[in-house]
């Protein structure tokens, strides 16, 4: 008996590498994410060839059998002009390696290589918040600040491939000190590490749910708690928002200024509080953009993609590489 099964359609699968997991999906031509699969990232002091298993795994279970047409790789880290190479990422072991190639190799199909947070201004320009806008600034709100830059429908990386990187922008002369080595970077005042130092310094002057929910101990509270607090109304964790938002929007602010775009969107896990967030950040970029009163002021929105917002735009990337081939 013949087998009259038609042959599997070529797949675009993007996939999304952060510090803590694996998330690739199956991406069709409507930016709809079809099947995904999820792996646990190794970590940065592991071997790199565990971390590129990993993605190896995650990307074959979700093509399920299906020839591969091409993947997109978002990446947390530094990615070079080229887009072949990770050059840094905080939480992974790729330092200067040719990733694209690697991958490739292991995949036998184009892979094409792009930061995190850029994959995601993809995908939201393309089909998400900023869908239909020919300028985008992509602020991505998790641990710190990430970003991404769409200009006349083109994402612009920059002479080094490392455009974007808005969290390390000095709001604060001499202000906290940061991971990257400067002080007073923006993403010390407005993320989710900055919330949770927030609350912790609201903690103690005025009565908080959030005593009962660290046992009195600071060093145990995290943004979730503190999100699930803002929500039952808890005073101080909505002070805590406010600080954020309104440092949110002093820096979106300054990146109006400089790009004036047509929509600033913003991503990431703290972006779920929604207004909470949103609302004191409008009225911070109101007062802080210059000239707001003489111009179309951007509007800030929330991003629609959620957590897989960035491998959706990698899958995205990678069909208008092949298209460009």
């Amino acid at each position: 008996m013949w087998d009259v099964t038609p042959p599997s359609s070529p797949v675009w699968i993007g996939v999304d590498v952060g510090g803590t997991k694996v998330l690739a999906g199956v991406v069709d031509d409507l930016g709809r994410v079809v099947r995904t699969a999820r792996r646990a990232t190794p970590g940065r002091r592991v071997d790199i060839a565990h971390v590129e298993d990993a993605l190896e795994a995650a990307v074959l279970e979700a093509a399920a059998g299906a020839p591969i047409a091409g993947v997109g790789v978002a990446a947390a880290g530094f990615v070079d002009v080229t887009g072949r190479r990770v050059m840094f990422a905080p939480h992974l072991p790729w330092q200067g390696e040719d990733v694209q190639g690697r991958l490739g190799d292991r995949w036998g199909a184009p892979v094409v290589l792009d930061n995190d947070a850029n994959c995601a201004a993809v995908a939201e320009s393309t089909y998400g918040a900023a869908r239909g806008s020919r300028s985008a600034i992509m602020v991505t709100m998790g641990t710190g600040i990430g970003g991404g830059i769409v200009m006349e429908g083109r994402l612009v990386r920059g002479a080094n491939g490392m455009a974007g990187e808005f969290g390390h922008m000095q709001v604060v002369p001499g202000g906290r000190a940061c991971e990257c080595g400067g002080n007073g970077c923006w993403e010390q005042y407005s993320s989710g590490n900055a919330l949770v130092r927030s609350a912790r310094e609201l903690m103690g002057q005025q009565p908080s749910v959030l005593e009962e929910a660290t046992g009195g101990e600071t060093a145990r509270l995290t943004g979730p708690m503190v999100s699930d607090a803002a929500a039952m109304g808890d005073l101080v964790a909505r002070q805590a928002f406010a600080s954020v938002g309104d440092w949110l929007g002093v820096g979106v602010a300054n990146l109006v200024a400089a790009f004036d775009p047509e929509v600033v969107v913003v991503g990431g896990g703290v972006s779920a509080a929604g207004d909470r967030l949103l609302g004191p950040a409008r009225d911070a970029l109101l007062r802080s953009l210059v000239g707001a009163a003489h111009r179309d002021v951007p509007p800030l929105v929330s991003a629609l993609l959620g957590p897989e917002a960035g491998l959706v735009g990698a899958a995205e990337l990678a069909r208008r590489a092949q298209a460009r081939r």
